[in-house]
């Protein structure tokens, strides 16, 4: 019999596997109808979706594995980095879904999710205040005008799937919407410089690599006292607040 296998789990939402299928249980129902829509619009592959009750999803698994994870080593060769980064610019070139996502924040909502965050990161003693000031400027660059584009919204590492050199599917879509193109490539490099040229190279066009710095920056202020409030990390070797201290 297959096990259960807990992949995520925290007071926001679960995912379980038993065998080749994914179940997803959200509390937020909008979050499973915003993925389910999403992967219907993506011009890649994307899991099959099996059933999906209130606030349950199930999702069939995708062939191949994902070319690494974040603190981890990154795996693959070049020219599967370079096939990812084609699979990314062929979302961002295809046509807008009907709604802003993750990565579509205005200025002013980011700049003051960032500013409180910031405070409260300084305050509570979470990281010290010269990372946080240093990293708060590398941010700035982020905060610029950019065009629409259809956008993942969480596209971690552990996201994309291949096969060789070859991408099979992306996972994941419940943050999707128009928004920054230039998030979705920090947030698939987060961790994992080294492998920017190479993504770079297959998504096909120059990149402004100070904005790509600037969200490395800005994501990781915004998430590390999330993590560690719920149940994970972000201080083990090559996590959020390494990617922090790369910038000191």
């Amino acid at each position: 019999m297959d096990e259960v296998e807990v992949v995520v789990a925290h007071s926001e939402r679960a995912t379980l596997r038993v065998g080749d299928v994914f179940v997803k249980v959200d509390a937020d129902q909008a979050r499973l109808d915003a993925e389910v829509e999403a992967m219907a619009l993506a011009p890649v592959p994307t899991p099959e979706v099996l059933w999906r009750k209130p606030h349950v999803l199930a999702i069939a698994a995708l062939p191949g594995a994902t070319l690494g994870t974040l603190g981890g080593p990154s795996t693959g060769s070049p020219t599967a980095w370079a096939a990812a980064g084609a699979a990314i610019r062929k979302v961002h070139d295809a046509p807008l879904p009907p709604r802003p996502g993750q990565a579509g924040r205005s200025v002013t909502t980011l700049v003051a999710e960032l500013d409180d965050e910031c405070e409260r990161l300084v305050t509570n003693g979470v990281l010290p205040a010269d990372l946080v000031t240093r990293n708060r400027q590398v941010a700035q660059a982020a905060f610029r005008p950019w065009t629409p584009a259809f956008t993942h919204g969480d596209l971690q590492i552990a996201h994309v799937f291949v096969d060789g050199d070859e991408v099979t599917g992306i996972i994941d879509w419940s943050e999707a919407g128009q928004g920054d193109p230039l998030y979705d490539l920090a947030t698939f490099t987060l961790g994992h410089e080294e492998r920017l040229a190479d993504v770079i190279a297959g998504y096909g066009t120059a990149v402004d690599l100070d904005v790509i710095h600037a969200w490395w920056s800005l994501r990781s202020l915004l998430i590390v006292r999330w993590l560690s409030e719920h149940g994970f990390d972000p201080f083990a070797p090559g996590c959020e607040v390494d990617v922090l201290r790369s910038h000191m």
